[in-house]
């Protein structure tokens, strides 16, 4: 898995592109029974031409790699559409938006009294392994796996592969040495993120996508998913989710009413606020997006921020390798799924970035 930090920021910073409205047969999603009222853009403020215009503009920009465009407005799902061999049934490999996912069940052991305390020492959790303990490793806490700054050397892309060959991942992963203190460096690693599903496995005894299913799918209404059982672990908590789109942006609708659905709290809002607020802020100013600058991270969420000239594109994002996204945009009121197939793109932000910028933006009414 590959860090996708860099490619967020490129949806706040990349300058609007003025493209002319393509007038398209766009006709409401389907009604598929599936728990999402449906409506025209217009019905919720959305300019429609501007909207409609989304699966011409992508179909014509091969480079795209679009697979799928889902969009909500104030709950309601107001646009979809697919490409090439993709539609609303299909599932999607979500990769790495799957640690945004077991933030979520991270959360809802906590509301549960499964986890008592996120500032828990990660090595009470693996007893087995006390011969890898040190007292600079008993620092590291559950709030640090959260926020990818456990401070252990990692490689996202040769330590990962290394993770994925070991007999026992989880003890490959605590093995690491450290290379920072815990706390002050971010690191993407999706190894700390896979000790969180193998603590989530302990504290409730049950494989990670058994609690998923009971706690978090089941409630939304996400009856078609699957959870690959990666690089050792159950299923990885920090990849290999496939998900639907229309149910990827439940998940996103989740996070926007604060843990809320048809009326059930299935997450507390509390830990909604906390895991997408600022925990670690880090500098982009090294060439590796279009404009540099700075961007934060929260517990497995990425956090945008606008441009003062922009205040409604503030965002919350899950982000996995290939162009997978969800956008969830509080002051739009706002969800915005991508799926594409831009594996090893130069810009594997590009779906999102041209649905956001050129059709999304410039058709929301001001809040």
């Amino acid at each position: 898995m590959r860090p996708i930090g860099t490619l967020m920021l490129a949806v706040i910073s990349a300058p609007l592109i003025a493209v002319p409205a393509v007038a398209a047969d766009c006709p409401m999603p389907p009604d598929l029974g599936d728990g999402w009222t449906v409506a025209a853009p217009e019905q919720e403020g959305l300019d429609s031409t501007l909207i409609c215009g989304i699966g011409p503009r992508l179909e014509a920009l091969k480079e795209a790699q679009a697979h799928g465009v889902v969009i909500l407005r104030h709950g309601r799902l107001i646009y979809e559409h697919y490409f090439v061999s993709f539609d609303a049934g299909t599932k999607h490999d979500i990769r790495s938006i799957s640690k945004s996912v077991t933030s979520l069940l991270v959360g809802i052991a906590l509301d549960r009294g499964l986890i008592a305390d996120l500032d828990a020492p990660v090595f009470s959790f693996f007893p087995e392994y006390g011969e890898l303990r040190s007292p600079e490793k008993d620092r590291i806490t559950l709030r640090h796996l959260l926020t990818m700054s456990s401070g252990l050397a990692w490689d996202e892309t040769s330590t990962y592969w290394q993770m994925s060959t070991a007999r026992r991942s989880d003890q490959f992963v605590l093995a690491q040495p450290l290379a920072a203190h815990p706390g002050e460096v971010f690191n993407y690693n999706t190894g700390t993120a896979n000790l969180l599903g193998v603590i989530l496995r302990k504290v409730s005894g049950k494989p990670l996508d058994a609690f998923a299913k009971e706690t978090l799918f089941d409630p939304l209404g996400i009856e078609d998913w699957d959870w690959d059982y990666d690089g050792g672990f159950d299923a990885a908590a920090g990849s290999g989710l496939r998900l639907r789109p229309r149910d990827l942006a439940k998940i996103g609708q989740l996070v926007l009413a604060r843990g809320n659905w048809h009326g059930r709290q299935i997450v507390s809002s509390s830990w909604i606020e906390e895991s997408t607020t600022p925990h670690l802020l880090f500098d982009r100013s090294d060439g590796a997006t279009p404009h540099g600058g700075a961007t934060s991270y929260g517990y497995l969420w990425w956090l945008g921020r606008s441009p003062p000239e922009h205040p409604e594109r503030d965002l919350i994002a899950g982000a996995g390798v290939g162009g997978q996204r969800v956008v969830i945009l509080p002051r739009l009121d706002a969800v915005v799924v991508t799926t594409a197939g831009l594996y090893g793109h130069p810009s594997p932000g590009l779906t999102v970035l041209t649905t956001l910028n050129e059709f999304v933006y410039p058709a929301a009414v001001a809040p």
